[in-house]
């Protein structure tokens, strides 16, 4: 009977065939340890000298790392492991012998392995990020689909940006100019308009020369808008959301987390309502605790960031940010028009940004004003304005960068282990 090693568990004294590949070995004079992945997990096979034969064990010891195998045997309780079992092997057919495999289980460089992500994507880490990362988009889509939202695909290709050019792939589309999308927000907007609640979930695109832990050339966002939603509405969406996604990992993925050393106890905490502290308070607060260099009107960077979630060892919001330093799109706030109706979630750990968000502006008087104010071409944004002429109403929707938010769940440091194949500053290949 064929079977997986994730489905392993179902066949207990039985005997079952997994397909799969030699990860690592270590064998002694009478007993072999065959560490064996076949992607939908790890497991032990062991072979016992005296109870096959002396090909198969022979075999056995000989086998080279990351060769394809066909391995039968008995699936056997062992509480030590963390499947609760593992493989008494009876036989061993081999697929295809691999040789010289570059990876050894010895330490490798960063750039060694993003030279070869294509091969250590296979390593146990690797597969674990990977398997978070899955259960976070398995779990997006179970909140937005239970939550009423429609999803909807906007444009890659586009002919305008939401928050300006300057950090846009420019391409030509025929006899046209175009970029890649940076956001899908300004089409999700359109959505919004139609479906009442909606999400999109695809890749974006910064030529943002950054070479930080926290930033990739290529990413994934999931954004959602939501008509007659005002800002309070949004925030309180998106700490549920956020909570739905920690827990489903913490409750599907128990086995990567403890392969990751991910200390759950701090993931455990995640709950909603979520702290929140205003721009001016942060800046505040930032003074007090040193930060001499930061100015009301000035961006935060990564040190104000952490110093900030550090304080609350919690996601927290931190709202209503200076005009002068948001996108356009952003409705002010009614209490200080200097400032608008947006929040950034930052991340525990000093993971940082995850999710940007706001209110929208729903008047077509002050869009246009801001439109010119910014310098935009008017021509390129007329579908956005007509959602301002025809109907308008208060919507507002926020952008969870993948990446960012798998970077903080799973626990690793940097940005770049948590796509399958990252795209870098200076990195195209693989």
């Amino acid at each position: 009977m064929k079977t997986t090693i994730k489905e392993a568990k179902n066949h207990l004294n039985q005997e079952v065939t997994i397909g799969g590949w030699l990860h690592n070995k270590r064998s002694s004079g009478k007993i072999a340890f065959l560490q064996l992945r076949d992607g939908t997990g790890f497991m032990q096979g062991v072979v016992v000298k005296a109870e096959v034969s002396e090909d198969t064990f022979q075999l056995a010891k000989n086998i080279t790392q990351e060769s394809s195998l066909f391995v039968t045997g008995e699936i056997t309780e062992d509480t030590r492991s963390d499947l609760g079992y593992e493989m008494q092997v009876k036989s061993i057919e081999v697929i295809d012998e691999a040789h010289d495999y570059p990876i050894t289980p010895k330490n490798h460089g960063t750039e060694f392995l993003m030279d070869h992500r294509h091969l250590w994507l296979r390593s146990k880490k690797q597969h674990a990020v990977m398997k978070i990362r899955n259960e976070i988009i398995r779990a997006t889509y179970e909140f937005f689909n239970d939550n009423g939202f429609t999803k909807i695909d906007p444009p890659i290709l586009t002919a305008s940006a939401p928050e300006g050019t300057s950090e846009l792939f420019h391409t030509k589309y025929f006899d046209e100019d175009a970029f890649l999308s940076q956001s899908g927000q300004l089409y999700m907007e359109a959505a919004a308009m139609a479906h009442g609640k909606v999400f999109s979930f695809g890749p974006t695109f910064r030529a943002e020369k950054s070479k930080t832990r926290r930033h990739l050339i290529e990413f994934w966002m999931i954004e959602p808008e939501m008509a007659f939603y005002n800002h309070a509405d949004s925030l309180e969406v998106q700490e549920q959301y956020v909570t739905h996604l920690v827990q489903s990992v913490l409750n599907n993925c128990k086995i990567e987390l403890k392969t990751l050393e991910r200390d759950t106890e701090k993931l455990a905490k995640v709950a909603t309502p979520f702290p929140r502290i205003t721009y001016d308070d942060a800046v505040t607060f930032l003074k007090e605790e040193g930060f001499d260099d930061i100015e009301w009107g000035e961006d935060f960077g990564a040190p104000h960031e952490t110093a900030i979630a550090n304080h609350y060892d919690l996601p927290v919001f931190i709202t209503n940010y200076p005009t002068k330093i948001k996108p356009f799109y952003m409705q002010p706030n009614p209490d200080n028009e200097d400032t608008v109706l947006c929040a950034d979630l930052i991340a525990p750990e000093g993971y940082g940004e995850i999710i940007g968000g706001s209110e929208r502006i729903n008047d077509l008087a002050l869009m246009e004003q801001r439109i010119n104010e910014h310098e935009l071409d008017a021509e390129s944004y007329s579908y956005y304005l007509d959602l301002r002429k025809y109907g308008s109403v208060p919507h507002s929707g926020f952008g969870l960068g993948l990446e960012r938010a798998v970077a903080w769940i799973s626990g690793v440091e940097h940005v770049r282990e948590t796509s399958p194949f990252p795209r870098l500053l200076n990195r195209l290949y693989p």
